[in-house]
């Protein structure tokens, strides 16, 4: 199955003055680049449930996410493109207007539902069990998804980088890697709140066999999709001087954490550290024109 163009993956460099200061070499692999929607790692941890929903000829796929989640406009758009029925259970009241991100699930084909956040659990837990639909966790969540992410490695020479380092949302990729990678250290900065529960679904979805990894917190901005001014300025900054978009939720995040521990000395002199950009440049849509100097991909 063929739904991006995997093959527009690249490992750039990232040269900022804190990593040249401490001696240090910092690369990004952009999964950005394979698709403007299903983009990132966000391709990686649906693939096999796609596959999965097409082998068990499933004419609908639902999911699951908040107003914000690039997974639901991933989902939509390989949906579409599969010519596969979509339907995304939305966590909380109906929106007025609708986030930029849902209406681009919506625009994609996808039929949105708002549950209340008091029965989002048992909604989610009713529609898993029916047979009717190939249901895929809230933001790929799980072993299948982990699965897909385990598949990101193949995309650059781990001999080459001391470090791996990638944001942490709901786990999924952290745990994809973590049963992937051989040698290198592996590094997930959150960018939600809630650091204990994110290790104890990064545990649950790993095998004996895994490397070592660390969680690292304290780089939310507030919490989950926050985005103060000093974190779009940071991101102007960061594109100004490297030409690498990142997005509000998860990527401006894990750059600016690996700035600030670099001038920490958290990683050794020569350290080589890769940097996974893991897509959702669409979520900036939600931000008013103009407030970043670079584009923001449409469906």
């Amino acid at each position: 199955m063929k739904l991006t163009s995997t093959d527009l993956i690249t490992v750039d460099p990232v040269i900022r003055p804190v990593f040249l200061q401490k001696d240090i070499t910092v690369k990004a692999l952009r999964l950005d680049k394979c698709d403007p929607i299903i983009s990132g790692n966000k391709w990686f941890k649906l693939r096999y449930h796609l596959e999965e929903a097409i082998k068990t000829n499933k004419k609908s796929i639902c999911t699951f996410g908040g107003p914000w989640s690039n997974h639901l406009v991933a989902t939509a758009a390989a949906c579409k493109k599969l010519g596969i029925r979509s339907t995304g259970y939305v966590r909380g009241e109906e929106p007025n207007p609708l986030s930029h991100t849902l209406e681009t699930a919506a625009a994609l084909g996808m039929e949105l539902h708002f549950v209340p956040r008091n029965l989002y659990a048992l909604q989610k837990l009713d529609k898993s069990t029916n047979p009717a639909n190939y249901t895929i966790p809230e933001g790929g969540f799980g072993h299948m998804g982990a699965k897909g992410a385990a598949t990101i490695t193949q995309y650059f020479n781990e001999e080459e980088f001391s470090h791996v380092i990638a944001a942490v949302g709901t786990g999924t990729m952290l745990a994809g890697l973590a049963q992937s990678l051989k040698h290198a250290a592996l590094i997930g900065i959150t960018v939600l709140k809630g650091k204990e529960a994110l290790e104890k679904a990064v545990k649950k979805l790993l095998s004996e066999d895994s490397c070592a990894w660390t969680m690292l917190e304290g780089y939310e901005w507030g919490g989950y999709a926050k985005h103060p001014a000093n974190l779009l300025e940071y991101m102007n900054q960061l594109f100004n001087s490297t030409q690498i978009p990142t997005d509000i939720v998860y990527t401006a995040k894990l750059f600016y954490a690996v700035e600030q521990l670099a001038s920490k000395d958290y990683f050794k002199k020569g350290s080589r550290l890769l940097l996974i950009h893991s897509g959702g440049l669409q979520g900036n849509q939600s931000l008013e024109k103009g407030k970043l100097c670079f584009p923001t991909p449409t469906a």
